[in-house]
């Protein structure tokens, strides 16, 4: 019976993780990396760009990253699928995130977030249930919480600030 109730234990808790940890991603600096790897912290992914009104967004999410940095794990995605604002090569979105913002948060390679070429990634992100909202994204700098099992807890808008209690609270 101990064992019968073990198993059941465990594929519960199976269940219970979100698909967010099949998938990887590939740095801004080449390296593959597994979502997997951030089991038990939350995390929040961001598609970004340097030439956005929204950009100084960066430093705000660098902020939360530090504030956070036990229990959150912040990436972004470089997007040049929103008016043409992040033209740039990996290295050129770098060299702007360090010295404009001093990120030291994850950064992904450029990556698609809509359209024909859109990253598996955020394929499933639009379209996985939450309290908010699905669908396409809309602009650069939106935002998915995801929690500690890897479920998509929250989607936020552009306007949305890194720092707005909307999201410290979720934290």
């Amino acid at each position: 019976m101990k064992t019968t109730m073990l198993i059941f234990t465990l594929l519960f808790a199976i269940s219970q993780e979100g698909d967010i940890y099949k998938f990887n991603l590939t740095s801004i600096d080449g390296d593959t990396i597994s979502l997997s790897q951030f089991k038990g912290k939350k995390i929040l992914l961001v598609n970004t760009a340097s030439k956005c009104g929204f950009t100084p967004q960066y430093k705000e999410l660098e902020e939360l990253s530090k504030k956070f940095k036990d229990k959150l794990v912040i990436i972004g995605f470089p997007a040049n699928n929103f008016g043409d604002q992040e033209p740039g090569s990996n290295d050129d979105i770098k060299s702007f995130c360090e010295q404009n913002y001093g990120v030291t948060f994850l950064l992904s390679e450029k990556t698609d977030v809509k359209g024909d070429d859109i990253d598996p990634l955020f394929a499933y992100l639009t379209q996985e249930e939450n309290p908010d909202f699905t669908g396409e994204i809309k602009w650069n700098f939106e935002k998915f919480l995801i929690d500690e099992k890897g479920k998509l807890i929250h989607r936020y808008r552009s306007a949305v600030s890194p720092l707005s209690k909307d999201i410290t609270a979720q934290l």
